[in-house]
């Protein structure tokens, strides 16, 4: 592993390593093919195009283009599959999303990207960096809502969407989401803790503080430990 971990440091600016930088796109939206199926509203932000969603939608040269092709096959022999290697790209973009190193996250995502285009987690990685890199909610709605229709969804995909639904000031819509993600995974503290931020906002106190209760049980994450105690605090919960 520890051959591996060289080898995506030395390969994670490498690959299709575009670094034009691009304007905001114009009114006038076009949309992508992304993969087979899968079509994306096509918006590029000031920043290298490694570090934007699909790599900014960059033209590539054809040397760019083998560049691709030879990390790919190097990921899936160091790593002995696709499968093996997408798991393995992932893990490593969502620790530096956990870490607040979101440029990281973004090249690693795009890695991702390359190996498996189809996967859920791509999108939801994407959904996440426009939010919090680009604040560009929109985007990351978009992209959430493909995340949710593509395979091998991880189980905090609602509960990440939810807490978009939320910054959005979309209460109502992120707690029909919420209550979907607390169905689906009971024992993801994150999910009920945003459940918790949902039924308060949408009027709910009693409801904000069940839910808040359930999270404490749940043990959430250390980003999620500060949403619970201000929503324990607002909703007034004993």
């Amino acid at each position: 592993m520890r051959r591996l971990g060289t080898f995506l440091k030395q390969t994670i600016r490498a690959v299709a390593c575009v670094v034009m930088l691009a304007s905001p796109l114009p009114a006038a939206a076009e949309t992508v093919e992304v993969a087979p199926g899968v079509q994306v509203t096509k918006r590029t932000y000031i920043a290298p195009a490694n570090e934007q969603p699909f790599f900014g939608f960059a033209a590539k040269s054809a040397e760019q283009k083998a560049g691709d092709e030879k990390f790919v096959s190097a990921i899936i022999g160091a790593t002995g599959s696709r499968e093996k290697a997408f798991e393995e790209t992932t893990k490593r973009a969502w620790m530096a999303i956990q870490g607040g190193k979101v440029r990281e996250a973004a090249l690693r995502f795009n890695q991702a990207f390359l190996v498996s285009p189809e996967q859920s987690s791509v999108y939801h990685g994407f959904a996440v960096i426009a939010q919090a890199r680009f604040n560009d909610l929109d985007a990351a709605d978009e992209l959430f809502r493909i995340a949710l229709k593509q395979p091998n969804p991880v189980k905090a995909l609602k509960a990440d969407y939810g807490r978009l639904l939320l910054i959005a000031k979309r209460p109502r819509d992120a707690q029909a989401v919420l209550d979907l993600a607390v169905k689906e995974a009971p024992d993801f503290g994150d999910a009920w803790t945003n459940l918790a931020w949902a039924r308060f906002q949408n009027g709910d106190a009693a409801a904000a503080c069940a839910a808040a209760e359930e999270a404490a049980k749940k043990r959430p994450s250390n980003n999620s430990s500060s949403d619970l105690t201000a929503v324990r605090s607002v909703a007034q919960c004993k």
